[in-house]
């Protein structure tokens, strides 16, 4: 996701900096450069060696002759990004006073004169969060452009954000944003129909592909809205494969009816609509009691509607994204029954793709439209990311 991102890293002095070397692990793995920056507080908490070490660069620990705010955050400056993590509310309101009497105040300075992109992460006891100042202070850079990641809020603590959220922020402020002001609807996961109190009828998606969609969108500037049935059926936040989602305001469902009417409330106002969370085709009425084991039941299956000809009745003007799951591996089968859902629900395309994928982490798919089809091989986050590109290729045209 940071492939070739230059990420200045400043550390200030809140004790979130013991997690430095593990920020700046994550950071190089997802493709990033960093250098250190660090303010004589923060070299109390954490060795330059330490960050040197982990970043595999000098770091900065005072400005000298060679001025080396310039050459990180000046024009044409070596940082894509600068990045204050952990950021302490002596930084934060220092940054909004103008004030550089450290070189990651200084660096900041710098940075926010040459529109190189500022993120902030910060980290403190909330009763300091919650100081009138601070927050006047955090408005005031906000309003500057200055991308701030939301600490955690727990134990009486704002703590610093995971790190899959200082990821994301970053990627955001880095990368071009082609589909920044627009709204974006995405569903992922699985639904499950009650059987009984104990039993439901579900499917094996993980909803990995929905929510390698909504990163991507939203790292491409879009206000992003995830749709997210159960998995498992456990809900998201519960699933340890999932992690936090720092890139879109979550809202969980467990049924199909559920899925159907939550969307259509999203979708209202949205720009786009991405279907790819894997809906039950079929309900029942589910049984008061518990079902005893031991005997032979048939459950009477109703067939659900379908979510993209409900929000296409809703919305026809609407560009809305399907998946198409197959079982049979025939790309022309894929294609043909891809190019059917395409045609009746008025779809932008079809992502179709073999039920053995589900639950990976790697894919194989075909972008199928009414014309072509394209074929993709690699991570669902890749995939993710062609499918955000497409969506503002059609955006940009309409």
């Amino acid at each position: 996701m940071l492939e070739g991102v230059n990420v200045a890293l400043g550390v200030t002095g809140s004790i979130a900096a013991v997690k430095t070397v593990e920020l700046v692990h994550e950071l190089r793995r997802r493709g990033a450069e960093v250098r250190g920056v660090m303010t004589d507080s923060a070299r109390g908490i954490v060795h330059p060696w330490t960050v040197e070490f982990a970043t595999d660069n000098d770091v900065v620990t005072e400005i000298t002759g060679e001025v080396q705010h310039v050459d990180l955050c000046g024009y044409d400056g070596w940082a894509d990004v600068f990045l204050i993590a952990p950021a302490t509310a002596n930084t934060v309101g220092k940054i909004a006073a103008a004030i550089d009497d450290t070189p990651v105040t200084t660096c900041a300075t710098t940075a926010l004169g040459t529109d190189v992109p500022v993120v902030i992460v910060p980290a403190m006891h909330k009763p300091m969060y919650d100081h009138p100042g601070v927050l006047e202070a955090i408005d005031a850079v906000d309003e500057w452009g200055v991308e701030f990641v939301d600490p955690r809020i727990e134990e009486g603590k704002a703590k610093i954000a995971s790190e899959e959220a200082i990821v994301c922020a970053i990627a955001r402020a880095a990368g071009p944003a082609p589909l920044e002001g627009e709204r974006v609807v995405v569903t992922s996961g699985a639904t499950a129909e009650s059987v009984d109190p104990v039993r439901v009828l579900t499917n094996r998606s993980s909803g990995k592909m929905g929510r390698a969609v909504a990163r991507a969108c939203y790292v491409r500037g879009a206000d992003v809205t995830l749709v997210h049935g159960v998995v498992g059926p456990r809900p998201l936040s519960s699933d340890s494969g999932a992690g936090d989602v720092p890139y879109a305001a979550v809202r969980e469902v467990e049924t199909a009816a559920e899925m159907i009417e939550t969307t259509r409330e999203a979708c209202v106002g949205a720009d786009t609509l991405v279907s790819a969370a894997a809906i039950g085709d079929y309900t029942l009425e589910s049984r008061v009691e518990k079902i005893r084991s031991g005997q032979d039941v048939t459950l009477e299956l109703e067939s659900t509607a379908k979510l993209i000809d409900e929000i296409r009745a809703d919305r026809p003007e609407l560009p809305i994204v399907g998946f198409k799951t197959e079982t049979a591996g025939d790309e022309s089968t894929m294609i043909a029954q891809a190019r059917e859902t395409l045609g009746r629900a008025d779809l932008a395309f079809v992502v179709a793709n073999d039920a053995s994928v589900m639950g990976a982490d790697e894919t194989r798919a075909l972008l199928v439209h009414a014309e072509d089809a394209a074929r993709f091989e690699g991570t669902k986050a890749g995939l993710g990311g062609e499918i955000a590109d497409s969506i503002a290729a059609i955006l940009s045209v309409e």
